[in-house]
């Protein structure tokens, strides 16, 4: 009998339907690792592959329902027809809803690699503070050397905030979703106690380098101080010597 071949094939394509449903669409995901969260992508991914090759079938029997209609007595017609109607209905509806679940785990996957670009870049960013911490611990030379380490450091202070912002909003994203919450806590806690830290420490370098530059500064004042005396008194000491005056006959200081 052709109507019950044709019910057949109705029923095997919604059972079909309600599995993927079940599988894909109503079954409750977690994803804690970057590894569940690639795998769900991909798996979705074929879900909806493999949703839209059933295209076929569905044409195939839209088709051999409409032949049987068109030849059929009319009585048998209402209920295949609303068969075939909600069939189609649901067999849209599942790829719609596939297609909008993979691509939102698309852009979630996404915005987790940009989640770690910027935070390599940024971590990049905090090595080149430390190596420049150590650089000007013990900073020799007088004010002009000095000086130049105080804007060097101060010029890789001048970062901009706006990688931080990004990590701050992307995770922020990620995590109202309960994705891979953990995960980017850990990793936002450590980089920001370590941004705290290099950033407190880079103030103290700061203001230390602006003290031994005041230090130097003084030094070398005081230094072409005595210079000046030194040459003051070393004029007065060759006229003496040239004019043959005694030790006793000048002063004190000149003594």
């Amino acid at each position: 009998d052709k109507t019950v071949s044709l019910r057949k094939d109705l029923s095997e394509m919604h059972e079909w339907i309600t599995q993927a449903e079940e599988e894909y669409l109503e079954r409750d995901f977690e994803y804690k690792t970057p590894d569940e969260l690639q795998k769900a992508v991909e798996e979705l991914k074929r879900a909806k592959e493999e949703a839209l090759q059933k295209e076929v079938k569905v044409k195939l029997i839209t088709d051999s329902v409409n032949n049987f209609i068109a030849k059929a007595p009319p009585a048998a017609h209402e209920a295949l027809k609303k068969e075939l109607d909600v069939l189609i209905t649901s067999y849209q509806q599942l790829c719609s809803r596939l297609n909008g679940k993979w691509k939102t785990l698309e852009e979630v996957w996404a915005c987790w690699r940009e989640l770690l670009t910027y935070l390599d870049v940024e971590n990049k960013w905090l090595n080149e503070i430390e190596r420049k911490l150590k650089a000007t611990e013990n900073v020799q030379g007088g004010a002009e050397e000095i000086s130049e380490s105080l804007d060097s450091l101060e010029r890789l202070m001048r970062h901009p905030e706006d990688n931080r912002n990004q990590i701050r909003e992307l995770a922020q994203t990620l995590t109202d979703g309960g994705i891979l919450d953990e995960l980017i806590n850990e990793k936002l806690e450590k980089f920001n106690t370590r941004w705290e830290e290099l950033q407190q420490e880079a103030v103290r370098r700061q203001k230390s380098l602006e003290q031994s530059i005041q230090s130097a500064q003084e030094t070398d004042k005081t230094l072409r101080l005595i210079q000046e005396s030194l040459a003051v008194i070393d004029k007065q000491l060759t006229a003496y010597t040239a004019d043959r005056v005694d030790a006793a006959q000048v002063p004190q200081e000149a003594q």
